[in-house]
This record gives structure tokens, sequence and C-alpha cells, in this order.
């Protein structure tokens, strides 16, 4: 390979100084949620492992949510970055019109389903009382978060494909001040606010996200001038996108959906090992988040490049661009497994749980920063590069295979029958990681990837 070609499958300046013009703020941004759950999980820690545990358990329910609401947004993202590089406005407005609808109604029935049955939510991931007694007061706490999550969430995904990321990045680091204020004045009863331990922790995420609502949504609906989205458009025809909408995005959806109900079955699986191990795994998800920030960021970032890439209609650029975007992934997550290790005493250290869970917290984070190397370019290949090339239908198979019939399987074996150390069932749980890593360099490298997308009619 001669020079120039090396070259190309490089990068120019331009573009990196493109991803980091979209990643750093996502990063960042990421990097304020992560402060947000260290927050949360540090302060109630001092509650102890059972009201500690019944959070995070809780929040298994609503990170489902969450993660559809990212399926949902980020399938509509193929659509609108594709469609602003392609120059076709109305047919990107009729993508976020689309996408809205879908949101409204997933949130309707996880609001439904929050106010009926908490308790069987609860019931689901444990078997210990007092867990499932603390985990109903935060499930009813945080009823409203539904909506206020899914329609922040969503516009945020959609104004980053147009390169609107400071906004959301702002947004996020006030309702990280307004989160801890919030949870320290209602966790610990201040300022003659009654004592509410885990309710309190509830009600100020809560309060975060409505400022977050008011915020994104406020400006996404009223003032932006580059979609120029305004409320009246939720009620336009949208017949000539539907076919396409549904052969794009509903994959993407279906596969975040699947992947979601598969992180909830791995939490079921550590809520039936113990309440002890739940604990460390609540210490260890807020070092999980810490050194994927970047990850996500550049994830987010050769998503929008590739679509915008491939609007443009240069798709040797696009391949290109695919291979260096997968080596980017492999040095960053050799990176964030090295963070892991420097950071994992203090922040366990830090804790005030139990010592047994310290030390399966350990056990946790030395298997992570293994797996981090691989879930690091699987998660640039999957949510960035080969779907915004409009690959989505093959994503969700990989999605559905390696979860459901590797990692679930394997991890109930090795926690739960053979009662392996928690080093090996944490790999088991994270061995799709390895695996999709290994599935979607092949996928790149023959090309299938490149898939054309239509405008509306």
């Amino acid at each position: 390979m001669d020079k120039s070609t090396l070259k190309t499958y490089l990068g120019t300046k331009d573009f990196y100084k493109n991803i980091i013009r979209i990643a750093i703020p996502i990063s960042l941004q990421q990097l304020i949620t992560v402060g947000i759950n260290l927050m949360d999980t540090v302060m109630l820690s001092s509650m102890g492992d059972a009201q500690l545990s019944a959070s995070s358990l809780a929040t298994q329910f609503i990170n489902i949510f969450q993660i559809c609401c990212m399926g949902i947004g980020m399938g509509a993202s193929v659509l609108t970055s594709r469609f602003w590089g392609m120059k076709e406005h109305n047919s990107l407005k009729q993508a976020i019109t689309i996408m809205l609808r879908i949101c409204i109604a997933f949130a309707t029935v996880f609001t439904l389903a929050t106010i009926f049955f908490p308790d069987l939510i609860m019931r689901i991931y444990s078997n210990e009382q007092d867990i499932i007694e603390y985990g109903i007061v935060y499930l009813r706490w945080m009823i409203p978060t539904y909506f206020c999550m899914g329609l922040s969430l969503t516009c945020t995904i959609v104004l980053r494909t147009v390169g609107q990321v400071r906004l959301p990045l702002i947004c996020s680091i006030c309702a990280f001040f307004v989160n801890v204020f919030c949870n320290w004045v209602f966790i610990f009863g201040k300022l003659g606010a009654p004592r509410m331990e885990i309710g309190g922790a509830a009600l100020g995420t809560l309060i975060a996200r409505v400022f977050e609502l008011s915020v994104i949504c406020g400006y996404f609906f009223f003032v932006d001038k580059r979609i120029s989205y305004r409320l009246h458009d939720i009620f336009m025809r949208c017949r000539g996108l539907v076919k396409e909408y549904l052969r794009i995005s509903i994959p993407v959806l279906i596969s975040d959906s699947l992947l979601a109900l598969g992180n909830n079955s791995v939490a079921m699986i550590m809520g039936r090992i113990g309440k002890t191990f739940v604990a460390a795994n609540s210490v260890t998800m807020v070092v999980q988040q810490l050194s994927s920030v970047l990850t996500q960021g550049v994830s987010n970032a050769s998503g929008i490049i590739t679509g915008h890439t491939m609007g443009r209609g240069d798709y040797e650029t696009a391949q290109r661009q695919g291979y260096t975007f997968l080596v980017l992934g492999g040095l960053i997550g050799c990176v964030a497994a090295g963070i892991i290790m420097l950071v994992r005493e203090p922040i366990i250290a830090y804790y005030k749980v139990t010592p047994e869970a310290k030390l399966i917290a350990r056990e946790l984070m030395n298997s992570i920063s293994f797996i981090m190397i691989f879930q690091s370019m699987n998660s640039i290949l999957t949510k960035g590069v080969l779907r915004a090339g409009g690959d989505t239908k093959f994503l969700m198979l990989g999605d559905i295979l390696f979860l459901w019939v590797a990692s679930i399987p394997l991890g109930y074996l090795a926690g739960l029958v053979f009662d392996w150390p928690s080093f090996w069932v944490y790999t088991m749980l994270k061995i799709d990681q390895i695996i999709k890593c290994i599935w979607c360099f092949f996928r790149l490298r023959s090309r299938k990837w490149i898939k054309k997308i239509k405008a509306a009619d």
C-alpha cells in the first residue's frame, strides 16, 4: 500500500476536525449523565445495599424505555442525516413526525405499566421483599419521566444530525446541577424538605428530566431555524415516507428494544445472584459509563458523518471512513481499559458498601476492562457506520442472535448453575460484544452494508 492510499484510509485533517466537532460535545454530555448517575449512587449508598440495589434494579425498567427511545431516535437519524446531506427538507420533517408519534405511543405504554404494575415490575428483577418495596417507591415517583425523557432524547438525537450539538451539552450541564442539588435536598431532607431517601433520588432525577424537556423541546419546537420543525408539523401527512421509514428505522427500534430486554435479563440474573452482587454492579456501572463516553461520542459522530457522506452519493469515501472509524474504535477501547484500571480503587473506596460488595466490584472491573476493547470497536460499527449505511436488518439479526443465544444462556449458567467467580460471570454476560466485533468487521469488509435510501414521494 503506497503513501497516498494509506493517507486516504488514515483520514484527512478536515475528517478529524469533523469528528472532534461532533464527538466532543456528545462525549461531554454523556460524561455529565455519568456524573448524575454517580451522585445518585454515592448518595444512596449511605442508605445501605438494599436501597442502592432497589434504585439500580428499578432503573433497569426505565432503561428499557430509554434504550427504546434511543432506537426510535437513532433509527430516525439514519434518515435525517441522509436527508440533510441530500437537502431533502420535506422528507426530513416527515421522518421527525413519524419518530415523535412512535415515541409518544411508547411513552404511553410504559407510563401505564408503571402506574398499574410497579410490584410486578420489581418482582421481575428481585425476590427480596425489602428491595421490591423500595423499588416501588422509586418507580411511583418516576411515572412522569417517560414523556419527558422520550421527547427530549429523540429531539436531541435529531438536532445532532444537523450539527446542533452545543445546546444539548449546555442543557445536560445545567441538568446535572439541578439533579445533584435536588438529590441533596430530598434524599437527606435539607432546607426544610422531608427526608425521602430513595424517593428523594427519584424526585431529583424527575425534576432534572422536566428541566431537560423544557430546554430541548422548547428550542426544537419554537426556536430552531435549521429544521424549522413546529408543533403543528406533528399532524403533517407522512404516507409517502412510511414504507421507507419502516424498512430502515424499525429494525433499529427492534434491535435496541431486544438489547434493552436482553440487558434486563442480565439484570434479572444479577438480581437472583444476590443484593451484594447487584450493589457491586451498581458501583461498576458508573465506571463502565465513564470509560465509554468517548466511544459513544465517536459512535454518534461516525453515524452522522457516514450519513452525510452517503447522502452526497460518495460511497467509496464512506467505505474508507468505515475502516478508519474501526481502527479509531480499537484505540479508544484500549484507552478506556486503561482508565478503568486507573480509577478502579479510588471509586470503589468512595462507596459505602459492604467489603464483600467491594471485592466483587474489583473482579467485575477486571472483566469490564477486557470487554471494553471489543465493545468500543463494536459500538462504533453497529451504532454508527453500519447503521448509517442503512444496514439495519443485518444489525438487528446480530443483536438478537448473539445476546440471546450466547450472552444470556452462558451468563445464567455461569452465575446460577456453576457458581463461577464474578469475573467469569460478567465476561459470559458480555460475550456478545466480542462476537459482534468480529461479525461486523467482516460485514464492513464485504461492502454489503451500503444501502440506498429513497426520499418521500
